[in-house]
C-alpha cells in the first residue's frame, strides 16, 4: 500500500501577526489572475474572524498597490459559545436528511417545564427554573459537542463512580438523566435536533461528502481551535485533500518533547480502559486545546509545518521563544534557570500597573491617542472586563475619538432594554415608587407629551412621593396627583396618560402568560416612547428579542407568575449582546477576548490582568460532576483558562504590547494575573525595565486637582434682619449645641430631600405614632371607651405604609401602643387637658413656641408635660448640659400660659418612650416612662425645681448671643453635642474637622 500523503496543517507563530501573515500567503498560493482569490473557500471560526480577514485583505491590496481585489468566499463553521450560525456551505441542499435544529428558546421554555414536572413539590419558582433550564441546556450541548450520548450516562464507567459522589451530586445526576431522556424523545417524536447535534451531523456529511469526491476548488480551514470531535474530523478531512489546508494560530513548533508530554494525555487514553483526560493534565497551558486537536484529528504534531509568510504588524522573532517559555508547565518551568537572556527577551512589552479601574482606563486612553498621533499606527484594547471597556470608551470621547466596544453590551444594560426591564418591574413590584419613577423618567419616555413638560408634571409628582416606603399600585400616586391638581391642572391629565398606559400592566393576573406579558409590556413601551423605542441598534435587537421570546412561548404555552417577570426578563436579556454599529475610529478596536482572536495592531493593550478577570475564575459544572465529566471525556472547567492563555500568547505577538491591571477594583485588593506574574518572573531583575511608570504618572495628573488651602471651620455671620426669626421647642437644642445647623435650617430655609422609598426613620415613625396618638386621645373624649388598635390601622393605612414596614414595625408600634392605653387608664387622677398641642411666648422680644404632645391635669391641679419617644429618650446629663431642654421649654411656655385654654403651673415633665422597656421580668415589653431630672436615686441631673430657671437661662443666652447678638453660628461648637450629619456636607465637614483643636474657630 502506497504511504498516505502528508496532511496540509500549517502553524503562524504568534509574532507574526495571525490574518495579516494569512492573507499575505494566501494571495501569492491561490490567487489566479482573473478570478483572483474567488475559487478559494475559506473556513473560519466566527463572523468577527470574517471581518478581520477581509480587513486584512484591503490593507495587503493598498500595501501591493492592488487597484482590486477579489476575495474568497469565506464561510463561518461558527462556534456555540459565539453564538455563531453555520455558514451556508455547510448546510448544503444536499443535506436535506438530517433534520432541522429546534430553536434555542423554545427549548429553554419546554425543559423549564420538563424539569418543574420532574422535581415535582421540590421545584422553584419560575425564574429560578428558567436559570436551571438555561445551566441544563448548556451542559447537553457540552456534552453533545463532546459526542456523548444519554447512554453513557448509565455506562460501567459512570456507575463505578457514582457511589464515590456526594448526595447532591447524585441527585444533580439523576435529573440531569431523566430530564434530557424526556426531551430527546420529545425532539425525536418532532424530528429535529439541538442545534449541537446537528452541527455535529452537517460536519460529518461534509466530511464524508469531500472524502467521497474532493472538491474542484481549494478549501482552507484558517484560525478554528475548537477540538469537538466532529469538528475535528471534518479538520482531518479539509488537510488531506488535495487542494485543502488547516492552518492553526500559534502553535508553539518549537516546544521540547518532553514539554509536550507534561501537557497529560488531552483526549489520547494511554490504555483502553483509562479515561481520556486526568486530573494532572495541564489544562491551564495555551497549547492543550491544540494539543487536544490535534490528537482528535489524528495528526502528529511533527506533521504541523511553519506558514511561509509574515504580516505588517508582526513582531521580532526573539519574542516567540520568550512566549514559548512563558508559559511552561511546572516541571520544564525549572529550566527557567539556565534560560539565557536572549531567550527571556521581551523588547516591546511594557507592564503597567495603576491604582484603581478608573486610573487605568485613563491610562490606557491616554496610550491609545498616543499612539493615533503616529500616522497608520493601529491600536487594539483587548479586556474580558466590559466595565473596563466602557469606561475606556468614555475617556477616549475626550478627545472625539470614537471606539466603540465591539464585545458590545447586554441587551438588559442598553437603554432600550433597561425600559423593557423597568416595566417588567412595575408588574413585579406593583408600581413600587422606586420602579415607577425610574420608568416615568427613562430618557426614552415622553408618553404622547412633549418631553419637557411631562418631566415637570413628574418632578411634583415625584417630590410628593419621596419618603418611606409606600405601598405598591397607582392609588399612592392618583390621591398625590388630585391633591396637586387644585394647584398644577396638568398634573391631572399627566396622571391620566399614566394611568391609561399602565393599568393593563397592573391588571395583569397573577400567574400570566409569557407571550401575552410580551405584547403588553411591548404595547406599553410603545405608548410611553414612540418609535423612539425600536429606532437604535438596541431597539432593532429588543424587537428581534420580544419577537423571538413572544414566538417560542407561544408554542410552549410558558407562563410564570407576575413578580417573577423582571428577573426571569433581566436573565435572558444578559444573555443578548448589543453590538455597536461600525462607524468608530479606523485604527482603534476595543475587543473582548472572542473578538480579539486573530487580530493584530501595531499597538495592543490587555487590560484588566487580574486574577478573576483574565483569567476568569475556573467554573465547575453546575450539574455533573468534575470526576464525572472527566470520565466521560469532557473536559474539565479549568480548560478555559487555557484559552484566555493562549489569547494572551496571542496578543504578546504584537509589535508593542502593553499589559495593564489596577492593584484594586471594585471589591477590594486585587491579585495580578497568573500570567502577568509569570511574565514578571521570567524577566527577573529586568521587570523593572519594562515598567511604564511615566503613562500611569501621567493619568494620575489629569485626575489631580490642583492644591487648595484647607478649608476653614464655618462660621457664617449673618445680618440682624436675618437674624430676626423665631425660635422652636426643639430648635434650642441644635442653637447652642451646633449653631450652625440652626443656621441652615432656620435662617437658609434648607431641608432634607427625603429619597424614594427610604427606610422608615425615626421622624416618620415619631409622626406617624403621634397621629395615632392624637386620634386616639380625641376618640376617647367622645367613646371613652375607644380602642387604640383600629386607629392604629386606620392610619397606617391611610399612610399607604407597605407591608414589608408593616410587618417589621407595626408589632412593636402595637406593643407599646396597648402600654399607653393601659397606664392611661390606670391613673384615674390624672386627666389629659390637650393632645399635640401649639403653644407660643414673647421671651427677651423673640416668640418662642413649640407643640406639646400631651398635657395633663395632676390631682394637685398642677401640669404635666408629656413627650412621645418612638426611641430613647434624651437622658438626665443631656438636660444638664443643656442639650435637651424641649420640655423646660414647654414648661415656660405653660408657665406664661402660652397654651390657650391651659392654666396651671407645670410641675411634671415626662418621656413616654415607645421603646423596648427597661425590664427584667418581661424582656419583650414595650414602653415606659422616664424622667431627665433628679429625682428618685440619681445621682446627677438638674433638680426640678431648678429645670425652668436652667431653661430660660440657656435661652436667654442663645437669643443674646445668635437671635439679638452678632456672634458666628460656628460648626459643631460643642463636641459633646449629639448632632445630626443632616448639614455634615454643607459645611465640609471632612475638610476641617481633623485639623480643629477643639478652642474656637479656626
Amino acid at each position: 500500500m502506497a504511504d498516505r500523503p502528508a496532511p496540509s496543517i500549517y502553524s503562524i507563530a504568534a509574532h507574526r501577526g495571525f490574518a495579516d501573515a494569512l492573507v499575505a500567503g494566501l494571495v501569492p498560493r491561490y490567487g489566479d489572475e482573473t478570478f483572483g482569490l474567488a475559487r478559494l473557500t475559506l473556513l473560519l471560526p466566527s463572523s468577527r474572524a470574517r471581518r478581520t480577514i477581509s480587513e486584512a485583505f484591503v490593507r495587503l491590496a493598498g500595501e501591493t498597490g492592488r487597484s482590486g481585489l477579489l476575495m474568497p468566499r469565506m464561510a463561518v463553521i461558527g462556534d456555540l459559545d459565539l453564538d455563531e450560525t453555520l455558514g451556508t456551505l455547510l448546510d448544503p441542499l444536499g443535506a436535506s436528511d438530517i433534520p432541522p435544529a429546534i430553536d434555542p428558546q423554545r427549548r429553554l421554555f419546554r425543559l423549564t417545564q420538563i424539569i418543574e414536572q420532574e422535581m415535582g413539590d421540590a421545584a422553584h419558582g419560575g425564574a429560578t427554573l428558567l436559570r436551571l433550564a438555561r445551566e441544563m441546556a448548556a451542559t447537553m450541548d457540552r456534552l453533545l459537542v463532546e459526542e456523548v450520548g444519554p447512554e453513557d450516562l448509565l455506562g460501567d464507567t459512570v456507575l463505578d463512580l457514582f457511589g464515590s459522589l456526594s448526595v447532591h451530586w447524585q441527585a444533580s445526576i439523576r435529573l440531569f438523566a431523566r430530564v434530557q431522556m424526556r426531551w430527546l424523545a420529545e425532539l425525536a417524536e418532532h424530528g429535529m435536533l439541538d442545534a449541537a447535534a446537528r452541527r455535529n451531523r452537517l460536519f460529518d456529511h461534509a466530511s464524508a461528502m469531500w472524502k467521497a469526491q474532493p472538491p474542484a476548488t481549494p478549501i482552507v480551514a484558517a484560525g478554528v481551535t475548537s477540538a469537538a470531535p466532529a469538528l475535528a474530523r471534518l479538520l482531518r478531512t479539509i488537510a488531506y485533500l488535495p487542494q485543502g489546508a488547516v492552518i492553526l494560530p500559534d502553535f508553539d513548533l518549537t516546544m521540547q518533547e518532553a514539554v509536550w508530554e507534561e501537557l497529560g494525555r488531552a483526549g489520547a487514553a494511554p490504555e483502553p480502559d483509562q479515561t481520556p483526560f486526568a486530573g494532572e493534565d495541564a489544562v491551564t497551558h495555551p497549547q492543550y486545546h491544540l494539543k487536544l486537536l490535534l490528537n482528535r484529528m489524528a495528526v502528529r504534531r511533527e506533521e504541523v509545518r511553519p506558514w511561509h509568510r509574515k504580516g505588517a504588524a508582526a513582531a521580532p522573532p526573539e519574542r516567540s521563544h520568550a512566549i514559548a517559555s512563558l508559559f511552561l508547565p511546572p516541571e520544564a518551568s525549572k529550566s527557567w534557570i539556565d534560560l539565557p537572556a536572549e531567550k527571556r527577551r521581551l523588547a516591546g512589552v511594557r507592564i503597567l500597573t495603576t491604582a484603581n479601574p478608573e486610573e487605568e482606563a485613563q491610562a490606557i486612553a491616554l496610550l491609545v491617542r498616543e499612539a493615533l498621533a503616529e500616522p497608520e499606527k493601529r491600536v487594539a484594547v483587548v479586556t474580558p472586563d466590559r466595565a473596563l471597556a466602557r469606561r475606556i470608551v468614555h475617556h477616549l470621547a475626550r478627545w472625539n475619538i470614537t471606539a466603540d466596544d465591539s464585545a458590545g453590551r447586554p441587551l438588559s444594560q442598553s437603554a432600550a432594554g433597561r425600559l423593557l426591564l423597568l416595566l417588567a418591574e412595575v408588574v413585579a413590584k406593583d408600581a413600587a415608587p422606586v420602579s415607577l419613577m425610574a420608568l416615568l423618567g427613562h430618557p426614552l419616555v415622553h408618553g404622547e407629551m412633549e418631553r419637557g413638560e411631562w418631566l415637570r408634571q413628574l418632578r411634583r409628582v415625584e417630590r410628593e412621593l419621596r419618603g418611606p416606603r409606600k405601598a405598591g399600585g397607582l392609588a399612592v400616586v392618583r390621591a398625590i396627583a388630585t391633591r396637586l391638581e387644585s394647584r398644577q391642572p396638568k398634573v391631572g391629565a399627566w396622571f391620566a396618560q399614566v394611568n391609561r398606559i399602565l393599568s393593563p400592566l397592573l391588571d395583569m393576573p397573577d400567574r400570566v402568560a409569557l407571550a401575552d406579558l410580551f405584547d403588553i409590556l411591548a404595547t406599553a413601551g410603545e405608548q410611553l416612547c414612540g418609535e423612539d423605542l425600536w429606532a437604535r441598534e438596541d431597539g432593532r435587537m429588543l424587537a428581534q428579542f420580544v419577537e423571538e421570546m413572544r414566538a417560542n412561548a407561544c408554542e410552549t404555552a410558558f407562563a410564570l407568575s407576575r413578580d417573577e417577570v423582571d428577573i426571569a426578563l433581566r436573565d435572558a436579556m444578559e444573555q443578548v449582546a448589543v453590538r455597536p454599529p461600525y462607524g468608530g475610529h479606523a485604527r482603534v478596536q476595543v475587543l473582548g477576548l472572542l473578538e480579539s482572536r486573530m487580530n493584530r495592531a501595531d499597538l495592543v493593550v490587555c487590560a484588566g490582568l487580574n486574577e478573576g478577570t483574565w483569567p476568569q475564575r475556573g467554573t465547575v459544572d453546575a450539574l455533573l460532576a468534575p470526576p464525572l465529566l472527566r470520565s466521560l471525556g469532557v473536559p474539565g472547567g479549568d480548560f478555559r483558562i487555557g484559552l484566555s492563555a493562549h489569547d494572551l500568547a496571542g496578543a504578546l505577538g504584537a509589535p508593542e504590547v502593553v499589559l495593564s491591571r489596577a492593584e484594586r477594583d471594585e471589591s477590594g485588593p486585587a491579585i495580578p494575573s497568573r500570567f502577568l506574574l509569570r511574565v514578571e518572573a521570567l524577566l527577573g531583575s529586568m521587570a523593572e525595565n519594562h515598567r511604564d511608570e511615566r503613562t500611569a504618572a501621567l493619568a494620575r495628573a489629569m485626575s489631580r486637582a490642583a492644591p487648595v488651602e484647607p478649608h476653614p471651620r464655618p462660621a457664617p455671620q449673618p445680618s440682624s434682619e436675618q437674624r430676626n426669626v423665631d425660635i422652636s421647642a426643639t430648635a434650642l437644642d441644635r442653637l447652642l449645641g451646633d449653631p450652625y445647623q440652626f443656621y441652615a435650617g432656620k435662617i437658609l430655609q434648607l431641608s432634607d430631600l427625603d429619597a424614594l422609598d427610604a427606610e422608615p426613620g425615626p421622624l416618620w415613625q415619631g409622626n406617624a405614632a403621634h397621629l395615632i396618638l392624637q386620634r386616639w386621645h380625641e376618640a376617647r373624649d367622645v367613646d371613652p371607651d375607644a380602642k387604640l388598635a383600629p386607629i392604629m390601622a386606620a392610619v397606617l393605612e391611610e399612610e399607604g405604609v407597605d407591608a414589608l414596614t408593616r410587618g417589621l414595625w407595626q408589632p412593636r408600634l402595637e406593643a407599646a401602643l396597648k402600654w399607653i392605653e393601659a397606664t392611661v387608664d390606670a391613673a384615674p387622677d390624672r386627666a389629659v387637658l390637650a393632645v399635640e398641642k401649639q403653644g407660643a411666648m414673647r421671651f427677651d422680644g423673640v416668640r418662642v413656641h413649640g407643640r406639646a404632645d400631651r398635657i395633663d391635669r395632676l390631682a394637685d391641679g398642677g401640669l404635666a408635660i408629656v413627650d412621645y419617644k418612638t426611641g430613647s429618650p434624651p437622658s438626665a446629663a443631656m438636660v444638664e448640659q443643656g442639650f435637651a431642654l424641649q420640655l423646660g421649654i414647654l414648661g415656660l411656655i405653660a408657665e406664661r400660659d402660652g397654651f390657650e385654654g391651659i392654666v396651671g403651673e407645670p410641675e411634671a415633665y415626662e418621656y413616654w418612650s415607645l421603646a423596648k422597656a427597661k425590664s427584667d421580668e418581661n424582656p419583650f415589653s414595650f414602653g415606659y416612662v422616664d424622667v431627665p431630672l433628679k429625682i428618685g436615686n440619681r445621682r446627677s441631673g438638674v433638680e426640678p425645681e431648678e429645670f425652668l430657671p436652667l431653661t430660660a437661662q440657656k435661652l436667654s443666652l442663645a437669643i443674646s448671643r445668635y437671635i439679638k447678638g452678632d456672634a458666628p453660628f460656628l460648626a459643631r461648637e460643642n463636641p459633646d453635642y449629639p448632632a445630626y450629619d443632616t448639614f455634615d456636607q454643607l459645611m465640609r465637614l471632612e475638610e476641617w474637622i481633623a485639623t480643629q483643636d477643639g478652642e474656637g474657630a479656626a
